[in-house]
């Protein structure tokens, strides 16, 4: 968990999610007393016993086979294969409020999955996109846990959508997963005809800028 403190505008679509919960080994510990545990550390509390659940965390169940596979969007029009094997994406001197997205991939049956391809697109600070080049692209692989970590920055906005980066997720010998990340309290969300609030990142502000998570779960077991 970050050691930062929550926003005010922090929406948390995915917080603490079973997949969360099965990397953490956190499993064998009821969902009530997991959610409030994590929310006493963030809160920096001492007091003992249990604490109350906010209303925008649904309790979390054991993890079990069978859980739905994260949906798929639209590739869009910007999409170009072959980017550059990279992590960061961050142009030196750039404009753009910093971003990092980080988080898991994991199976239906809750398995994290190692070697997983997430290729990453999106807009630059001005909501364009660089079609000639590869600028705000790249791809990487999961590491054994099914872990990854883009940096980035805050993709600007441009007419007609809302604020959003894509993304190509694909575990090895499986099919490709298309889809689209949001960002929460976005005014555009409500406008936006293809935006899925089950593709919201919970996402807090950091001294460097911002922090986004949010955990794939690929369509197979």
């Amino acid at each position: 968990m970050s050691k930062y403190p929550a926003d005010d505008d922090v929406e948390l679509p995915q917080a603490i999610t079973r997949k969360r919960l099965l990397q953490l080994g956190l499993l064998t510990v009821p969902a009530a007393a997991a959610l409030t545990a994590g929310v006493a550390s963030s809160s920096g509390s001492a007091s003992a016993g249990p604490q109350p659940v906010p209303d925008d965390l649904e309790p979390t169940p054991a993890c079990h086979d069978g859980d739905a596979p994260t949906i798929a969007q639209t590739e869009g029009p910007y999409f170009k294969p072959n980017s550059p094997l990279r992590s960061d994406l961050v142009i030196p001197g750039a404009p753009g409020t910093l971003l990092t997205v980080s988080g898991y991939v994991f199976s239906r049956s809750c398995r994290p999955v190692d070697k997983a391809l997430l290729d990453f697109w999106q807009a630059d600070d001005a909501g364009a996109y660089d079609n000639s080049g590869y600028k705000w692209r790249g791809h990487q692989f999961t590491d054994a846990t099914g872990r990854f970590s883009l940096s980035t920055i805050v993709p600007g906005l441009y007419p007609g959508r809302t604020r959003h980066i894509h993304v190509k997720v694909q575990a090895p010998n499986q099919r490709v997963l298309t889809t689209q990340l949001y960002f929460p309290n976005e005014p555009r969300n409500n406008t936006d005809s293809i935006f899925d609030r089950r593709l919201l990142m919970t996402v807090r502000t950091v001294p460097k800028g911002k922090e986004g998570t949010y955990d794939f779960i690929l369509n197979f077991r």
